[in-house]
């Protein structure tokens, strides 16, 4: 089941929700004072400017929360927000509580170890302490209904101050969402880019390398054999024709390869050009997905490879079954040499890096859960790839 995502104004624009939320609970303190709700009334202006700067306050330090960071001069601003929460407490009761939220708030947010611990247990402990000292003093009030309210105050600034520290967490993870979807988009759009430039290579390749190979013959036979040159013409428009067609599932990552089909398009591509080759496949039970195709792009990149960088006569492609493993090698004849090393001080060009086509083909071995292989020796080329018969 796919989770739920948030909608993508709150994304963008998620410290709406949070400045709202300073905004309504800071309009409790002017409210409650000038209309006396616990405690004497108080003058309108002056909770006005309370309210103001305590608002500041908080926000510059949630904001600042909600980036990962403190904000500059923190000290300071935590303790003059601290002094605005407590010290009008006194005067004006409850009324004035909903500073007190944001001073445990801010206390959570900037302090951290003890110092955070003992700072944020004083202001827990101040506001109800005050309140049930005070009910205490008054006969109107048993022990048990001081306690019980001085429990619901403690209560209701640990409810307030957990949602300021929430809001500005949540702001903090929205914006780290919306980094890592940026960084996931970025991701998938590279991963497509190779995906389609590996493919198209491991493709064309072949392909451009038999309509190459079959223009040259239709060229030599065109003196000797009119109709067989215009077989050939007919196949080479037949293979340009499949190119074409094979290019565009690629680019929408519909192609998919057979291995016995790769297999036959190699013989007859192999002995246009004059390569005795030798197939010994029978041996190949069921594939999954996975496996037939890492072994039929190999087939086709050990075929463009051999026609592109060797003088072969000779070709083997064996296909073997053994314990869950099914092991495709290709041997062929003709091989260019390794360049020699350059004599100390000489200066030689570098050597030919590794081809787009095997690094593609070191990829789907790995995807495959399979591994690969290159040799070289005594003029002979070799390319085995090991996959498991059932991949995961």
């Amino acid at each position: 089941m796919t989770p739920p995502i948030a909608p993508r104004w709150v994304v963008r624009h998620p410290l709406w929700p949070l400045i709202a939320l300073h905004v309504v609970l800071a309009a409790q303190v002017p409210v409650y004072t000038a209309l006396g709700m616990d405690g004497p009334s108080g003058d309108p202006l002056a909770g006005t400017v309370a309210f103001a700067l305590a608002l500041f306050l908080s926000l510059r330090h949630s904001l600042a929360a909600s980036r990962g960071e403190r904000p500059a001069g923190w000290p300071w601003t935590l303790a003059a927000l601290v002094a605005l929460a407590n010290v009008p407490l006194w005067w004006f009761g409850s009324n004035w509580q909903a500073f007190s939220s944001f001073a445990l708030a801010s206390m959570v947010m900037l302090l951290r170890g003890r110092p955070l611990l003992l700072a944020a247990i004083a202001q827990l402990l101040h506001n109800p302490v005050k309140e049930v000292i005070g009910m205490l003093h008054d006969s109107a009030y048993t022990v048990p209904q001081a306690l019980l309210l001085g429990s619901y105050s403690l209560f209701g600034l640990v409810l307030y101050a957990g949602t300021l520290v929430g809001g500005a967490r949540l702001v903090r993870l929205l914006h780290e969402l919306e980094a890592t979807r940026t960084e996931l988009a970025t991701a998938a759009v590279g991963e497509e880019r190779v995906r389609v430039s590996r493919d198209l290579h491991d493709l064309l390749g072949q392909s451009l390398s038999a309509i190459s190979l079959k223009g040259d013959l239709a060229l030599r036979l065109l003196a000797k054999d009119a109709a067989a040159a215009r077989a050939e013409v007919e196949s080479l428009t037949g293979v340009a024709r499949d190119a074409l067609r094979d290019v565009r599932a690629i680019t929408r990552d519909e192609h998919s390869v057979s291995l016995h089909t790769e297999i036959d398009g190699a013989a007859a591509l192999l002995g246009a050009a004059g390569v005795d080759t030798r197939l010994d496949v029978a041996d190949v039970p069921p594939l999954s997905g996975a496996a037939q195709s890492a072994l039929a792009w190999a087939i086709r990149e050990g075929t463009t490879n051999l026609l592109r960088h060797s003088d072969a006569r000779t070709c083997t492609i064996t296909l073997t079954h053994r314990q869950g493993t099914v092991r495709l090698e290709i041997v062929n004849d003709g091989a260019h040499p390794a360049p020699a090393p350059a004599p100390t001080g000489a200066t030689s060009p570098s050597p030919t890096p590794p081809g787009t086509g095997l690094a593609g083909l070191a990829e789907r071995a790995r995807a495959a859960s399979g591994t690969w292989l290159t040799t070289v020796r005594d003029g002979l080329f070799t390319l085995s790839v090991e996959v498991p018969e059932e991949v995961a």
